[in-house]
C-alpha cells in the first residue's frame, strides 16, 4: 500500500512552502505530503486519496484563510478521512478558535507559527499524533465495506460494533449498483446480508462479533494465560483500572464483550468531565484512554465475554463463553449496566430497525428532516436529544415526570431549553409500537388521564433504567436485590463478615465477597453513576489490588 498522507493547508504559499519543506524533510521517507492553498483545493485532494484507496494520516490547516476557514475545512475533512489527526494553525493566539475547533472537530493539537526551532516546537507535536493515529484500528485496517438492507436489525449490529470500535468502514444497500455487484461475487443474496467484505477482497455473510473483531485487527485472543490483573469492562471504570495497573508495572488485560468506552462511549458530548470545559465526546474520551493503557502495556481484548469467576487457590479463574479461561491473581469487575428494555406492545419486534437502545450515533446521519422520539430523562438521554437536534427536524424527548430537575444535570437541562428543535413532552410513556418492515407508528399515553394517540415516526431511542449485567455472577459474589455487586463494609452484616470469607481482615473498600475480586464503576451497589465518580474508582481499585498483592 502507498504511504499514509500527510497534508498542509495554508494560503500564504511562503508559508505553504515552509510547512511542507519542514514535514517532508522528518517524515518524507514514511509519508506521502501534500499542500494546498485553500479548503476546498485541499478537500479535493482528500477525495482523490479516498478514491485511490489510501490512508491520511495528519492534517494541519492554517484558521484564518479567505473562503473557508481553517475549522471548517476540518470539520468537512472528517466525513471523508475521520481518523486523521487534526491540527489548527494561527499566526497568533486566538483563543476563539481554539474554543470553536474543540467543540466542532474534535481538534488534536493547536500550534503558533512560526516553529523555530522545528525540532523543539513542531516535530515533537507531530511525532505523538502520527504514533498514535499508527496504533489505532483505524491505521491498522483497511477499509472494510458492508453491504445490508435498511431496517436490517443484523445489519445494524454490524455497523454499531465496528462504529463503536472506531473502526473505518463503508456502507452500501443491497439494492444499490455496487451492494448488489457485492453479494454476486460473494455467491449471496439480498436475504442473506449483512454481508462484510475486507480490502482483500475475503467475505463474511452474517459473521459474529468475534470474527468482525479479528477482520478489523482488535485481538481476541489473550496473550497469556496468567495475569496480575484482570479487568471485565472496558467502560470508564475498566479504562481506568487497566491505565493504572498497567502503568504501575502489573500484568494487565482487559476484557470487553462489545466495545470499549460503556455507555459514555456513546455520548456525543460529556460537558461536566473534569479539565474540559468545553466537553469532550464520548469516542474521544474513550479513544484517548484506551490509547493510553496500550501505551503502559495493557492488553485489551475485545468481543469476548466472560461467563464464570471461580476460585482456584490464590488465582482466580475466568471463563470465556467459548469455554477457554485465563486466570489472575486479582480481578476489578467494572462490567457498567446497560439500558431497561422498554415493555411495550410492537416493540421488541422493530429493536434495530426503528427501536434503538442508547445514542446509536450510526443512526442519526439517517434522520435528517425526520422526527425523532427519545424515552429518557437522566444525562445519557439529554445529550442523544442534543446530537440528533442536528441531523432531525424535530426531537421529542417523552419523559413520565412533570420535568426533568430529577433527574438531568442543571447545565444540560439549559442546553435542551436553548434548542428550538427540541420538546420535552412531560406525563408521557410509550405504551405501543407499530409498523411493517420496520417502525411506523408509536402509541403514546399520558400517564395522568391515560388518553393514548398515535404518531407517525421512524425512529425511537430509549434511554430508561440501568440493569447491571451480572446474572453470571449468581451464587458466586453477593449482590444486591437489583443484581448491583456489594463491597467493602457494605458486606459486613451485624460486625460478620460475608459467608466463606477466607481471610482475618474484613473486606477492603471496594473489595467483593471473593477476596482478591474488586468492583468499580456503574455495577457496584450504591456508586455515583457519573464517568468521573467510575473512573476514580477504576483508580482506587488498583491501589486496593496492590494491597492485596503485598499481604499475599
Amino acid at each position: 500500500m502507498a504511504n499514509p498522507v500527510i497534508l498542509s493547508v495554508d494560503d500564504d504559499p511562503v508559508v505553504s512552502r515552509a510547512v511542507a519543506r519542514d514535514i517532508r524533510r522528518r517524515y518524507g521517507d514514511r509519508y506521502r505530503v501534500l499542500r494546498a492553498s485553500s479548503g476546498p483545493e485541499a478537500l479535493d485532494a482528500l477525495r482523490e486519496v479516498k478514491l485511490r484507496g489510501e490512508q491520511v494520516a495528519l492534517l494541519l490547516a492554517d484558521h484564518r484563510m479567505p473562503e473557508m476557514t481553517g475549522v471548517e475545512f476540518l470539520e468537512a475533512a472528517m466525513d471523508i478521512f475521520p481518523a486523521a489527526r487534526r491540527v489548527l494553525l494561527t499566526a497568533y493566539a486566538d483563543t476563539d478558535a481554539a474554543i470553536e475547533a474543540i467543540n466542532v472537530v474534535d481538534l488534536d493539537h493547536y500550534l503558533l507559527k512560526p516553529w523555530h526551532p522545528p525540532e523543539e516546537k513542531l516535530y515533537p507535536v507531530v511525532d505523538g499524533l502520527l504514533e498514535a493515529w499508527a496504533v489505532t484500528p483505524d491505521a491498522a485496517s483497511a477499509e472494510i465495506r458492508v453491504v445490508g438492507h435498511r431496517w436490517s436489525a443484523p445489519s445494524f449490529k454490524v455497523r454499531d460494533f465496528l462504529a463503536r470500535n472506531l473502526v473505518p468502514y463503508r456502507w452500501m444497500l443491497s439494492d444499490d449498483p455496487e451492494g448488489i455487484r457485492l453479494l454476486d461475487a460473494a455467491g449471496a443474496t439480498e436475504a442473506d446480508v449483512p454481508l462484510v467484505v475486507t480490502a482483500e477482497g475475503k467475505a463474511l455473510i452474517a459473521p459474529t462479533e468475534t470474527e468482525l473483531a479479528a477482520l478489523a485487527g482488535l485481538t481476541v485472543v489473550p496473550a497469556s494465560d496468567f495475569y496480575d490483573l484482570v479487568v471485565i469492562g472496558g467502560g470508564p471504570a475498566g479504562l481506568g483500572s487497566a491505565v493504572y495497573g498497567a502503568s504501575e508495572g502489573l500484568r494487565t488485560v482487559l476484557v470487553e464483550r462489545r466495545a470499549t468506552g460503556g455507555q459514555a462511549g456513546q455520548s456525543s458530548r460529556i460537558e461536566n468531565y473534569l479539565g474540559f470545559p468545553d466537553g469532550v465526546s464520548g469516542a474521544q474520551l474513550t479513544d484517548r484512554a484506551r490509547r493510553q493503557a496500550v501505551k503502559f502495556g495493557a492488553e485489551l481484548l475485545s468481543a469476548r465475554e466472560v461467563v464464570g469467576l471461580s476460585e482456584a487457590g490464590g488465582a482466580r479463574l475466568l471463563r470465556f463463553g467459548d469455554g477457554t479461561e485465563i486466570a489472575a491473581h486479582t480481578v476489578v469487575l467494572a462490567t457498567g449496566v446497560s439500558y431497561r428494555v422498554l415493555d411495550a406492545p410492537g416493540l421488541a419486534d422493530f429493536t434495530g430497525r426503528g427501536v434503538f437502545y442508547g445514542a446509536a450515533a450510526t443512526e442519526a446521519p439517517s434522520c435528517v428532516e425526520q422526527d425523532v422520539y427519545i424515552v429518557g430523562g437522566a444525562n445519557s438521554a439529554g445529550q442523544a436529544a442534543v446530537h440528533f437536534s442536528r441531523y432531525a427536524s424535530r426531537v421529542h424527548l417523552l419523559i413520565r415526570g412533570a420535568d426533568l430537575t430529577a433527574s438531568m444535570s442543571r447545565y444540560l437541562i439549559d442546553q435542551l431549553e436553548r434548542i428550538d428543535k427540541i420538546t420535552v413532552h412531560p406525563h408521557t410513556a410509550v405504551v405501543g409500537a407499530a409498523g411493517e418492515d420496520h417502525l411506523q407508528r408509536l402509541t403514546l399515553c399520558d400517564t395522568r388521564t391515560g388518553e393514548a394517540r398515535s404518531i407517525d415516526t421512524s425512529w425511537l431511542f430509549i434511554f430508561i433504567g440501568a440493569e447491571p449485567r451480572t446474572d453470571w455472577l449468581d451464587g458466586v459474589l453477593v449482590r444486591d436485590g437489583r443484581g448491583f455487586i456489594v463491597t467493602g463494609p457494605d458486606l459486613l452484616a451485624g460486625g460478620r463478615r460475608p459467608a466463606g470469607w477466607s481471610l482475618s481482615r474484613d473486606p477492603y473498600h471496594l473489595e467483593t465477597s471473593v477476596p482478591g475480586v474488586f468492583a468499580a464503576g456503574d455495577v457496584r451497589a450504591e456508586s455515583v453513576k457519573r464517568v468521573a465518580s467510575a473512573v476514580g474508582e477504576g483508580a482506587m481499585a488498583v491501589s486496593l489490588v496492590h494491597r492485596y498483592l503485598e499481604a499475599q
